[in-house]
């Protein structure tokens, strides 16, 4: 065992749940890398199965579709020797009318170790955690956290630049409905990165400085001399109104193509959570090239997810 492995195996993460990365201290989310970092170099080997979750139950409870992030999560559960359940809500008793504590309940009394819930409303996966006896974590509620998501996009940028402090990430986008944006806020202002938003003042949320970040409405001034310049998806779905003039003029004015590019450092890695609207928000010129770590995302979302089980696995009680 070498010395890094040994030092992550030591250490502890003190928390029953992830709900949120608010709170989370800066040696509990290297701790959290660092597992996620070998899991990482592990999952690229033959032999990919763990036994850290042998004769646990992981449900998947997903309240809103989703391709990456419940199948990321049901990779990592059982590459870790879980017994995986995917609830799909859709054909559920959640359609008859059950509510959400009725249906912690229910799920509770069928003694899982760990649920993975995903749900339209904000702290909805936080009133269900206090309702179950088992580990919960947040996978996207509503516009408010998605801590997962904040890890992986920190593993990424740690893997392809060797550090985070010290770094400028510019995040480009849908910044008020964005959950992702919120929890990257967060953690990356935490482990030191200096954090630059950049939306139409349409995308922002209210009093837009409170989130610890420097704040532009122009995104070739945001993007000036960035380490990493991240595209958010249009998240018309989550709209009530008319946020943007038309899909065209977002593009032309918050779109990341080359010429935008060209302004950030010219090592700077771009990323997205996905899934990309190919012409809204990223050109597809941009999302193919080389700087793109976007499949990397993809990669490392297991390998966090993987992390983030198996450290709240570590204190689950024998049942």
């Amino acid at each position: 065992m070498t010395n890094a492995v040994a030092k992550v195996e030591t250490l502890h993460f003190p928390h029953r749940h992830l709900l949120t990365v608010e709170g989370l201290g800066v040696q509990e989310i290297h701790f959290l890398l660092d597992l996620a970092d070998r899991f990482a170099d592990e999952n690229r080997q033959a032999g990919k199965r763990h036994d850290v979750l042998r004769g646990r139950t992981l449900i998947n409870l997903f309240f809103e579709n989703s391709t990456r992030t419940q199948a990321s999560f049901e990779m990592a559960g059982k590459r870790l020797g879980a017994d995986v359940m995917n609830m799909s809500v859709a054909t559920s008793s959640v359609q008859k009318g059950e509510t959400l504590i009725d249906t912690a309940v229910t799920l509770n009394a069928m003694r899982p170790d760990l649920i993975v819930v995903r749900h339209h409303a904000a702290g909805a996966v936080e009133l269900l955690s206090q309702k179950v006896d088992c580990s919960v974590i947040n996978a996207g509620d509503g516009s408010h956290q998605h801590p997962t998501q904040a890890l992986l996009d920190a593993l990424t940028i740690r893997r392809a630049k060797g550090r985070i402090e010290g770094l400028t990430v510019a995040i480009c986008g849908d910044i008020l409905h964005s959950r992702v944006a919120r929890s990257n806020i967060i953690l990356l202002n935490t482990l030191g990165a200096r954090v630059r938003l950049a939306a139409p003042s349409t995308l922002l949320p209210a009093a837009p400085e409170r989130l610890g970040a420097e704040v532009f409405t122009d995104m070739w001034k945001a993007v000036e001399g960035a380490d990493v310049v991240m595209m958010l998806r249009l998240q018309r779905e989550r709209m009530e109104g008319s946020y943007v003039p038309s899909v065209r003029e977002y593009f032309h004015f918050f779109g990341l193509d080359h010429e935008k590019l060209a302004r950030a450092k010219p090592d700077a890695i771009v990323m997205h959570p996905g899934p990309m609207n190919r012409g809204v928000e990223i050109a597809s010129a941009v999302a193919d090239h080389s700087s793109s770590v976007i499949r990397e995302q993809v990669e490392m979302g297991v390998a966090a997810r993987m992390a983030v089980l198996d450290a709240l696995a570590r204190n689950l009680t024998k049942r």
